[in-house]
């Protein structure tokens, strides 16, 4: 375990020694010049000293200081996850988000003995314009776009009414407490705690999938989760600055919180909007990729974060735009560019989020180590026990509503996963940085910091025990086939006609009107025509094949072992054996045996028939005669039947088990076929062979008769 923490020990104490080379008041010399070049300051300005002798060897530590550092911290943090993963049976108790966050504190705490100073923080811009757009856009690219809208009601119900219940109840709880303390907390107001509100409910989507994604949760419970924490960070960033704003202002009317109301509606749809924009052009765009397949993967990156830039420009939501742009974009950019170009996608986009999100957490940790800390126990305990007790009863509230209107209900106990899995993160820790100055600011950092560290730690340690002692439903291991897409499909088209025929406009509904509005308008337009997949299941397969692809996390998901059914019991058992008993004799009582070659004599026989018996093959009914009308010494015919069953379909049976007299009398003929006995016009003319005829033409006369 020690050697696997060597390198990165060694790379950072490289780093720190590299840190502390250049002070910060000191400015380095320009780096357009030769590094054996000397400043003389004189009174006549400034004099080049010409080098005595070359230089065979120099460092110019300044010329790279800023990309050499950067690559440093990436470089530790690669090598910190690497370390975690080959790590034993850490990785089993420990999320990787502790484990990165206890080693940001190790490296933030060696800086600290080395420079005396704080370490360099993470900045709320380096934060949001670098490090959350390309988790956000893998999150949004790799959606599961159907479980996604079919649970879109509830995320948002979650997203947006729990968000509002939660900024709410903890700011105005925050500022009782700050009423009732107000020797420490006087110099805290009702905007000040609404506005540490709605940063501290922001439910970080990095902590809970680094979370969610190692226990293998089912399907339903981590797309509400992720789905709400998704969501929920644009709701609290939109808050954050409007609390913002109402601070700024000298007093808030009425007509302020409603243009407020206003604001964040246009937030939210603007940048929803100009997510689609990008989407729809960057599918646009890579239908005329055909030519140059390898700058494809390329639009699909610019064009995400050219709508985030976008939408944070226009003071719109950024998150919002850019995971509308990556599920707008997605099914039109892989049927576009080739199978290489969509593993580059896929490898790039996974490699960029896991690279950011171990930034953020390293960060996390080294930021902890300041001198900016403020400690009240009343606040920072209150913090603590009110984001617990406020999340906890918005769940069970808003799950009792959408409850009543959902198939699949949400039992407790996924309802306590989601409320125990509100994990804080860097969103929060970016947003209390950018507080304007007063008094308090110090103390809703610290409590911003207490409050991450113990949700990551304490929840994210015992969340994964919880799921296994609660016996939560696991995800399957295996992908989808082909057939249960295809009845997947039928299911919906069924759901849907069922809907159109009774006037209820459901989700069913408006995913067919989307379909076919999909196929004959948007594919036609955003796909090329030597892409478009004329059979639907042809393009299930191909989904399916992409997924397969990319489907390795999911192939080494945990199965449920669990039994999905419980076994019957006896009375039960006896129960289905009476209502089969019942049901199969008035089946032989109701349903005449007929075949093909029968149903003309239907007309004139009788139509009382006794039941039926079990089916007898023709060898058998072969046997049964020759054994009652030949000699037991014949064994010529008697073979050649047998030789002859090989050769007959399973339609060649018998349904009865009764002895008929020999076929070759004439007058059993006349009878079979309907006659009077003795009219030879009545018998056909190929029956009237001669006696001497061959085995194999009787078995066939049989055949005809019988049948």
């Amino acid at each position: 375990m020690a050697t696997q923490w060597t390198l990165p020990l060694l790379l950072f104490s490289s780093l720190v020694r590299c840190l502390a080379l250049a002070p910060h008041g000191e400015r380095p010399p320009p780096h357009n010049l030769p590094p054996s070049l000397g400043f003389n300051s004189s009174d006549d300005g400034l004099s080049v000293d010409v080098p005595r002798a070359l230089r065979v060897f120099s460092v110019d530590y300044h010329h790279v200081q800023a990309p050499f550092e950067i690559v440093l911290w990436i470089m530790l943090a690669s090598l910190a996850k690497l370390g975690f993963h080959w790590s034993g049976r850490i990785p089993a108790v420990v999320p990787e988000s502790c484990v990165l966050i206890m080693v940001g504190l190790l490296v933030g705490g060696v800086i600290y003995g080395v420079r005396h100073s704080a370490p360099p923080t993470l900045s709320a811009d380096a934060f949001f314009l670098f490090l959350l757009p390309p988790i956000v856009l893998d999150a949004g690219y790799f959606l599961p776009g159907r479980l996604f809208f079919e649970n879109l009601g509830t995320i948002l119900w979650y997203a947006v009414l729990g968000t509002f219940w939660n900024v709410l109840g903890i700011g105005l709880s925050l500022y009782g407490v700050c009423l009732v303390a107000p020797s420490s907390l006087g110099g805290v107001s009702l905007l000040h705690c609404l506005l540490f509100g709605s940063l501290i409910a922001a439910v970080d989507p990095v902590a809970v999938l680094s979370v969610f994604q190692e226990m293998h949760v089912n399907d339903q419970l981590h797309i509400l989760v992720f789905g709400e924490s998704l969501l929920n960070d644009a709701v609290t960033v939109v808050l954050y600055k409007l609390f913002e704003s109402f601070l700024r202002l000298p007093a808030v009317s009425g007509l302020d919180v409603l243009l407020g109301v206003c604001r964040v509606m246009v937030v939210g749809l603007g940048g929803l909007f100009v997510g689609l924009f990008f989407g729809l052009l960057a599918a646009l765009t890579s239908r005329f990729t055909s030519k140059a397949q390898v700058i494809a993967p390329l639009f699909v990156f610019l064009y995400s974060y050219l709508s985030y830039l976008t939408s944070e420009m226009l003071h719109l939501s950024g998150i919002m735009a850019i995971v509308t742009s990556a599920v707008t974009m997605k099914q039109y950019v892989e049927a576009n560019v080739s199978e290489r170009s969509n593993t580059s996608i896929q490898y790039f986009l996974k490699m960029w989020s896991s690279v950011s999100e171990t930034l953020i957490f390293i960060f996390l940790g080294v930021s902890t180590i300041q001198d900016v800390h403020m400690w009240s126990w009343p606040f920072v305990c209150s913090t603590l026990i009110l984001c617990l007790v406020w999340r906890a009863t918005g769940v069970l509230l808003l799950t009792a509503v959408v409850n009543k209107l959902r198939r699949n209900a949400v039992t407790f106990r996924d309802q306590f996963i989601i409320a125990y899995g509100g994990l804080r993160g860097a969103i929060c820790f970016s947003l209390v940085f950018l507080i304007d100055d007063f008094p308090k600011k110090r103390l809703f950092i610290t409590t911003t910091i207490v409050v991450i560290l113990f949700t990551v730690f304490v929840q994210g340690m015992t969340i994964k025990p919880l799921v296994e002692l609660l016996d939560v439903k696991r995800k399957k291991r295996s992908l989808p086939t082909v057939s249960e897409e295809i009845h997947s499909r039928l299911i919906d088209h069924l759901m849907a006609g069922l809907e159109d025929v009774v006037g209820y406009w459901g989700q069913h509904y408006w995913k067919d009107k989307f379909e076919q509005f999909n196929k004959k308008y948007l594919r036609r337009f955003l796909i090329r025509e030597d892409h478009q997949a004329h059979s639907s299941i042809l393009r299930v397969y191909q989904e399916l094949e992409r997924r397969e692809q990319r489907g390795e996390d999911e192939a080494s998901a945990v199965v449920d072992t669990r039994p999905h059914s419980r076994p019957l019991l006896p009375e039960e058992m006896d129960s289905i054996r009476r209502i089969l008993s019942r049901n199969l004799q008035n089946f032989d009582n109701k349903t005449p045996a007929y075949s093909r070659h029968t149903l003309h004599q239907q007309v004139t026989m009788d139509r009382t028939r006794r039941p039926l018996h079990r089916h007898q093959s023709l060898g058998e009914r072969c046997s049964y005669n020759t054994g009652a009308q030949q000699p037991q010494g014949e064994d010529g015919k008697f073979s050649d039947c047998q030789r002859m069953r090989a050769g007959l379909s399973r339609s060649h049976t018998v349904c009865s088990i009764s002895p008929r007299p020999a076929l070759s009398d004439p007058a059993v003929l006349a009878a079979s076929a309907g006659t009077r006995p003795g009219d030879p016009k009545e018998v056909l003319p190929h029956r009237q062979a001669p006696a001497e005829k061959t085995p194999k033409k009787q078995i066939s006369f049989i055949l005809e008769n019988d049948k």
